[in-house]
């Protein structure tokens, strides 16, 4: 039974959960309205006195409806004298007063939905707290009572026909409780001291005109086709980047590959090196350098100053200088050293011995393998030529 009970609220709340329709939540000074009620009261306990002790009641309200369902208020009621209950006379125009607090739960939006255009009719649940007065009376025997405060409490419905959207007519029937009692007050025999017990409650029917400020809940159309739109356009321009941004990654993986081709093969390459010299040593000089560098050093200035001193007793012969790197180091590298090598001899040829470049052939050979001695091989072989 209790899972038939759970599964009935939870398919209600599903409901009144889709059935919703979005709306612009309104700010704090709407939604307010403003009503007089008028109608009548008679105690529950006293059945054989029922329209006997009947009596009038008026009352004043103010409420804001915070969301289509739900809603809070402020309410004062005032039974009218008629000097009709228990025989007893009181001296002021109000047997008795109700001043408090309530809460609203329209039954038709939580279940059915709010309804944009509005319904003609509609159901609310109500339920209050408050503060409760009664005014002194005297009784049959002369017997004078005294007024007392009580704490009640309400439940109820309002039946509200809505015959515009600023005016809505309701009927309001409602149970009141007396929650203290009225134990000091003898001759309000006909009240009990325990809460929500009949002795304590009265019976009351409302007829009531409220007049609604505001603009009410504006439904929001949360399927707005312009927004699509321009999302649906952002969302192809996102996609058409992608595109780009995929076809130059492909482009570039591609490019990537090749250079990992290209550098696969200059690893697999043999550099190239002359291995094989003149052994006319009165047609060659040598010029040896310190590692990495393509400087000459004043040691080795005399073997160039030898080819100088050649060159210049010999007219017609010319000079061809070939650079050479030892093993270590990068090839590339050692290439750029070996002609470096080369052109430092050749430099000093022309601007320390003033000899004419176009005599003067310079060339780097890279890595050479001419001597078994991997240093001898910083070299600059300086070869003379008739």
């Amino acid at each position: 039974m209790k899972k038939v009970i759970l599964t009935a609220f939870a398919a209600i709340a599903m409901t009144a959960a889709s059935a919703q329709q979005a709306y612009q939540a309104p700010s704090f000074s709407d939604n307010w309205s403003i009503g007089v009620d008028g109608g009548v009261t008679t105690p529950l306990a006293r059945h054989h006195a029922f329209f006997g002790d009947m009596r009038a009641l008026v009352g004043l309200h103010v409420q804001k409806q915070i969301t289509p369902v739900f809603g809070l208020g402020v309410e004062g009621q005032w039974g009218i004298n008629t000097s009709s209950w228990s025989g007893r006379h009181r001296h002021v125009a109000f047997d008795n007063s109700y001043v408090g607090f309530y809460g609203s739960t329209n039954l038709m939006n939580l279940f059915g939905g709010y309804n944009c255009e509005g319904r003609f009719f509609d159901i609310e649940l109500t339920a209050g707290i408050g503060w409760g007065h009664e005014y002194a009376n005297e009784g049959p025997d002369q017997t004078i009572d005294k007024d007392y405060n009580y704490m009640a409490t309400k439940a109820g419905l309002n039946f509200n026909f809505n015959v515009s959207k600023k005016v809505t007519i309701s009927l309001k029937p409602y149970v009141l409780w007396n929650m203290t009692g009225s134990t000091d007050q003898p001759l309000n025999v006909y009240h009990s001291t325990a809460a929500y017990s009949r002795g304590g409650a009265t019976l009351n029917v409302l007829a009531g005109v409220t007049y609604n400020f505001g603009p009410g809940f504006q439904c929001v159309d949360t399927k707005n086709q312009g927004e699509i739109d321009a999302l649906n356009a952002t969302l192809n321009g996102l996609r058409a980047e992608l595109a780009a941004c995929q076809a130059t990654a492909a482009s570039t993986a591609a490019r990537v590959k090749s250079l990992q081709t290209e550098l696969e093969a200059c690893k697999n390459r043999k550099p190239e090196v002359i291995e094989k010299v003149s052994n006319n040593l009165s047609s060659v000089r040598y010029v040896f350098y310190r590692i990495g560098s393509s400087k000459i050093t004043a040691d080795q200035q005399p073997n160039v100053e030898m080819v100088a001193s050649y060159l210049k007793n010999h007219k017609d012969a010319k000079v061809v200088v070939k650079g050479y790197a030892s093993q270590d180091g990068n090839l590339e590298f050692n290439k750029k050293l070996a002609a470096a090598r080369a052109e430092s001899v050749k430099t000093m040829l022309v601007n320390k011995y003033g000899i004419a470049a176009d005599r003067i052939q310079a060339e780097g050979e890279g890595i050479g393998h001419m001597f078994s001695e991997n240093d001898w091989n910083r070299v600059a072989i300086c070869t003379l030529e008739d």
